[in-house]
């Protein structure tokens, strides 16, 4: 069976919020490994956004790597660290017409040290060409497997 839009021509979307998805690459070890670290640079982050830090979840994996959730008045923001290969996968999505996630990642970029980055921003409530575009390449994908 096929996957399948459930969006039909008349359902009425409107813009809810942002969802960044930022992946870091060739980060400083250590750092992905501090969970102090980590936390501070996640309020950071939040400041960053404009956004109101309501509670904050940190978990350090043994031997390493560290998952830190951040609920947020605006919604919410993951990080999960992979400390053996310097990499980070971070998700930030806000609602709301203030919050400005993008300069949180702009942050997290530098504060991890990141030699290398992606920054990919998707609205959240509303059918925008380009997501269509990404869910017909994503489904156009799955079907040659």
């Amino acid at each position: 069976m096929a996957d399948q839009s459930y969006l039909d021509k008349d359902t009425p979307l409107v813009p809810v919020g942002s969802h960044c998805i930022l992946e870091l690459y060739e980060c400083p070890k250590d750092l992905l490994n501090d969970v102090d670290f980590i936390k501070k640079a996640l309020e950071e982050g939040v400041k960053e956004a404009d956004s109101t830090l309501l509670k904050e979840l940190t978990y350090q994996f043994e031997p390493y790597g560290v998952t830190a959730l951040a609920l947020l008045a605006e919604s919410h923001v993951s990080v999960h660290t992979w400390p053996e290969i310097g990499y980070i996968a971070i998700d930030m999505f806000t609602c709301g017409e203030h919050a400005q996630p993008e300069k949180a990642c702009k942050y997290l970029v530098k504060a991890f040290q990141a030699k290398n980055h992606i920054l990919l921003k998707i609205p959240r409530g509303r059918l925008t060409p380009e997501l269509k575009k990404l869910e017909e390449s994503l489904l156009a994908g799955a079907s040659e497997r």
